[in-house]
């Protein structure tokens, strides 16, 4: 986090919420020691690609632990070098594929993971990867193939999990969350984060379904785990957003900004801190998310175009990059992104076009349901609109703390 950022985030906290309040105790990651004990490169020491291997997921596994991104880089450059050592190592080769989706390189890293099925057969991690790189890329059904043979071939925590996420796009809300309760219960129980980061994504999934105090106590039992977890810290934020208690979301989803910064993160945060009556800090936290310096790697040019699109401005530049990034995947969230800032410019055949693209598997998101109704809205179809906006409304009535007051007056309007 950049020196800037996180002073404005305390100061502004402190404007905010004055009152007392109690923030979790940093907890380390296993890693931590060996991520220290591994030789340093600036001391001439010859390396062997295993050690280098095994620095590598040490930062990749801190990085999950503590939400700063940039020890994924540095795993990178470990791989490198391993594989500068040994071209052909398999433990470096089956990271380095698991590297570029987390740098959202997923052609490449499904590229990458069918020749490393194709050379050595089937193995769970690499078909997690190939799982994962499909539902980036919009391959639902071949996404669901991989799953099923990943869970039929280790039926484990990790595959539970990745049969989750497939569920819950396709809409199945209530197999996705006892799929996410059997990862959570199967997990390595020293593996903490693990633990953590499924229940994370339960209580993703009872958020997006508006099922508030579930998805509380699933951040809360996160938290439980690992005590400054940066992904439950959020949803915990959010939830608490939800039920109007503005400053002190704030406090929390300020936490999780200072430990991970993300262009979503802050981008909520402004919203928060709208709600709370602090339009001034709103606005420097607006800015600090559209500041690609500021955020690096963590700056999120996909959740931008959605920002400038919400909020009418820089609008051919957002519908610049959401074609881009529609030109690279094809996923519902990539059509859905194209389909708001087609809608903002006026081309509506062509936003209802993707907006039914997006809607294809029938997943239960409320952002997706409220831009359909506002294109139907646009196009005359009265009806249509006012059967999406009241289902986006009904599945989450805080979707989003700016949006579903859009969506309330368009409804009253159609209604």
């Amino acid at each position: 986090m950049s020196i800037k950022l996180f002073v404005f985030v305390i100061s502004a906290a402190a404007t905010l919420y004055t009152s007392s309040c109690t923030t979790a105790t940093s907890s380390s990651a296993p890693s931590d020691q060996k991520v220290a004990m591994a030789p340093s490169s600036d001391k001439g020491e010859q390396r062997s690609a295993k050690a280098l291997v095994e620095q590598a997921a040490a930062y990749i596994n801190k990085a999950r632990y503590t939400g700063d991104f940039s020890l994924n880089a540095k795993a990178r450059e470990s791989v490198q070098q391993a594989l500068a050592i040994e071209p052909d190592d398999q433990s470096a080769l089956r990271l380095k594929a698991s590297l570029h989706l987390t740098f959202h390189e997923f052609a490449a890293g499904l590229a990458l993971g069918e020749q490393l099925e194709a050379k050595a057969g089937a193995d769970p991690f690499i078909l997690g990867v190939i799982t994962d790189a499909h539902t980036q890329l919009g391959n639902y059904p071949k996404a669901v193939e991989a799953a099923q043979k990943m869970v039929d071939m280790k039926p484990n925590s990790q595959s539970y999990s990745r049969v989750a996420i497939l569920r819950g796009l396709h809409g199945d809300t209530n197999g996705a969350a006892e799929m996410f309760k059997l990862a959570a219960r199967t997990a390595d129980p020293a593996d903490k984060e693990a633990q953590a980061w499924t229940l994370t994504q339960l209580g993703d999934l009872y958020w997006r379904n508006g099922k508030f105090d579930d998805a509380s106590k699933s951040y809360d039992e996160a938290l439980s785990l690992v005590a400054d977890y940066p992904n439950a810290m959020f949803g915990k934020g959010r939830v608490i957003a939800a039920k109007g208690n503005f400053k002190e979301s704030f406090a929390t989803l300020s936490g999780a900004v200072e430990r991970s910064p993300h262009t979503y993160s802050i981008i909520q945060l402004g919203d928060v801190a709208m709600k709370a009556g602090s339009a001034d800090a709103a606005q420097q936290l607006y800015r600090l998310a559209d500041d690609a310096g500021a955020l690096g790697d963590t700056h999120d040019a996909h959740r931008i175009a959605l920002f400038w699109a919400d909020r009418d401005m820089n609008l051919d530049q957002a519908l610049a990059i959401a074609e881009a990034d529609y030109a690279g995947l094809k996923d519902i969230y990539a059509a859905d992104i194209l389909a708001w800032c087609l809608f903002k410019k006026g081309r509506l055949t062509e936003a209802r076009e993707k907006s039914l693209e997006a809607l294809r598997i029938g997943t239960k998101d409320a952002v997706l349901l409220y831009h359909a109704g506002m294109i139907e809205n646009a196009l005359g179809n009265r009806a249509e609109a006012r059967r999406l906006l009241k289902s986006a409304l009904d599945l989450n009535p805080a979707f989003d703390l700016i949006q579903a007051e859009i969506a309330k007056t368009t409804l009253a309007g159609v209604s």
